[in-house]
C-alpha cells in the first residue's frame, strides 16, 4: 500500500506541475501579445484588437484544486507509512 500511495502522490504532483505549465502556455498563446505576430495585423492601415477576453478563472481554480489534492495525497502517504512496520 505504501509504495502505491507514494507512486500515486508523486504522479499527482508531476501532473499538477505539467498542468500548471500547460495553463501558463495557454495564457501566453491566447493573450493580447500575440496580435503583433498575426500576419494580416501587420499590414499598413490595418488595426487589430481583441473583441473580448475569455476568463481563465475556472482553469486557475482547477490548478488550485490540483495542488490541494497533492497536499492530501502527501498526508495519505504519511498515514499509510504510520501503519507499516517501517514506523516503530
Amino acid at each position: 500500500d505504501l509504495a502505491i500511495t507514494v507512486v500515486t502522490a508523486f504522479l499527482w504532483l508531476v501532473s499538477t506541475f505539467v498542468w500548471a505549465k500547460a495553463l501558463a502556455d495557454i495564457k501566453l498563446s491566447t493573450g493580447a501579445r500575440i496580435v503583433p505576430g498575426i500576419e494580416p495585423c501587420r499590414a499598413p492601415g490595418i488595426t487589430c484588437w481583441f473583441a473580448s477576453v475569455t476568463s481563465m478563472g475556472r482553469l486557475n481554480v482547477s490548478l488550485v484544486f490540483g495542488l490541494l489534492s497533492v497536499v492530501l495525497w502527501g498526508g495519505n502517504v504519511w498515514f499509510v507509512y504510520k501503519d507499516t512496520n517501517l514506523h516503530n
